[in-house]
């Protein structure tokens, strides 16, 4: 398949200089820290678009009550720039909404946004080695694409028969609405995932009455969360590598305890069944009733599912006007959620806390992006599944790169990770100036040796063994491939980005090849 788009039109030569050196897709903190970088190497002919009116992604899209990181702030945060505000260790959506302006305003990008502009699709130009940006509003070029449209981008709704049908107040978590009064409603609830986890306690302060509908339990863990008082932030910021020793220190014990225990299954699975172990017994503490609790713990292993922090999600549903009901949702009606037990459970509101697509034909990448010899990369990635080298680039798509790409993502924290990958696409591009050169694409066998590598060790890891074989876990896609995640530690994530041999790419010239 060719795209109309891959050649020049006759008054355009294939010499002519792109509208700008680099074009970033998405104004979130893959964006962002992309805009960084290319600030880093004196590259300041860019501009950052975004669907959105706001910066910031999912933390713009994402405003429901509760919301908040689930991992330290000290640790969800670039290592080069602390947050200016920051009062809990666990920090409020509210604060890292602030921390993207705090970037945007201390790196100077606000002047290269284009909000607002949705992008329809992007093409290579093989005669002219730029990319042709096609928005709602008009078409640009660009010598290199850093696509940086994040992994919670498009809302998954529930496949329910019935759910158009609904005559009340149906909002999914990701588009909250914030003008509708929520108090004294029959609200349900479909999902138990990281995000229904902190929007139901709060949701049980506000509603007459509460239904959650669980396909699969979550697993949850105490939240050590605590303010930061000035002291504190004082301390971090002032001391000579006081902060970067504690964020080290939260770097390891996720890297311990989320990525090597995943990564190395075989070996950790004792350690990893006696943790399960010790928090089901927690889970007895904060759930009386044996067969509420029975419902509410997972019979996968730990970590097969996004795992996630709370103090107040297991007992909001001892709750008296709290209904976890767990039979099967067979249809919604104009008023009313009907289960496979024949009840009709009498609602005001649905809730749909029902994730985003992940990995998905449409949603991965969510536009159409014709790489050479027009091969669309939507379609690549579902007819050949889905890769990219180091979760970076993809053969067949010279200058351009990803931040949250296949294999990518060291489970742990999103911002480590967007820090690394943006590290990954400056030094290509860098590396292609120092060479003259106005393309660069990465080789195939580096590429697949990369590749092999993580399919080969996520056969030994977590994921793909039977032990989450109930987890009903978004990690796995329809190839059932476990391309989310990076099979990784955090330290084997930065190292590679950090330092893959720059002739692992390919560098060309218009008129000539280099390299």
């Amino acid at each position: 398949m060719t795209s109309p788009s891959t050649t020049p039109s006759a008054s355009e030569p294939e010499s002519s200089e792109p509208d700008f050196e680099v074009a970033i897709i998405g104004a979130g903190f893959g964006g962002l820290g992309a805009a960084i970088e290319l600030r880093r190497a004196g590259i300041d002919s860019f501009v950052i678009l975004d669907k959105n009116s706001d910066i910031g992604g999912t933390w713009h899209a994402n405003t429901y009550p509760g919301v908040a990181v689930d991992i330290p702030s000290v640790y969800y945060s670039f290592s080069y720039a602390a947050p200016r505000t920051w009062s809990r260790l666990f920090a409020p959506g509210g604060e890292v909404k602030s921390y993207a302006d705090q970037l945007a305003d201390t790196y100077r990008l606000r002047s290269h946004l284009r909000l607002n502009t949705r992008v329809n699709g992007a093409s290579w130009d093989q005669h002219s080695h730029r990319w042709r940006i096609d928005t709602e509003h008009d078409s640009f070029t660009a010598r290199f694409v850093i696509g940086a449209v994040g992994g919670l981008e498009v809302p998954r709704m529930p496949d329910i028969p019935g759910v158009d049908e609904f005559a009340g107040k149906v909002v999914h978590t990701a588009r909250w609405d914030h003008d509708y009064d929520y108090h004294g409603k029959r609200i349900a609830v479909i999902g138990t995932g990281a995000t229904a986890l902190q929007l139901i306690p709060e949701l049980a302060e506000q509603a007459a009455w509460l239904t959650v509908f669980q396909r699969t339990p979550i697993w949850v863990m105490p939240k050590p969360d605590f303010r930061i008082d000035r002291g504190v932030k004082q301390a971090l910021d002032l001391v000579p590598g006081l902060r970067r020793l504690v964020r080290l220190g939260v770097m390891a014990t996720f890297d311990a305890g989320v990525s090597t225990a995943g990564v190395f299954y075989r070996t950790t699975s004792p350690v990893i069944g006696l943790s399960g172990r010790m928090i089901k017994r927690w889970y007895g503490t904060q759930v009386r009733d044996p067969e509420l609790r029975a419902k509410l713990t997972p019979d996968y292993a730990l970590g097969c599912k996004r795992p996630s922090v709370s103090n107040r999600y297991l007992r909001a549903f001892t709750r008296s006007h709290v209904d976890l009901v767990t039979d099967p949702i067979e249809k919604i009606t104009a008023s009313a959620v009907v289960t496979g037990d024949g009840t009709e459970h009498e609602i005001d509101v649905l809730v749909c806390a029902t994730g985003f697509k992940v990995m998905e034909s449409g949603a991965t990448p969510p536009f159409p992006i014709h790489g050479r010899d027009g091969i669309e990369l939507g379609e690549f990635w579902q007819q050949h599944r889905f890769q990219a080298y180091q979760g970076v680039s993809v053969p067949g798509f010279p200058n351009f790169f990803l931040i949250t790409g296949p294999y990518g993502f060291a489970a742990a924290s999103y911002l480590a990770m967007i820090e690394c990958t943006a590290r990954h696409a400056r030094r290509a591009i860098t590396a292609a100036h120092d060479r003259g050169a106005t393309a660069v694409e990465i080789r195939q066998q580096p590429h697949d040796r990369y590749w092999r590598k993580s399919l080969e060790r996520h056969r030994q890891a977590l994921w793909l063994n039977n032990d989450c074989e109930s987890s009903n876990t978004y990690y796995i896609n329809t190839h059932h491939d476990v391309a989310a995640i990076r099979p990784s530690t955090h330290f084997g994530m930065w190292w590679g980005n950090k330092h893959f041999p720059l002739d692992d790419y390919r560098y060309t010239g218009v008129h000539a090849t280099r390299g």
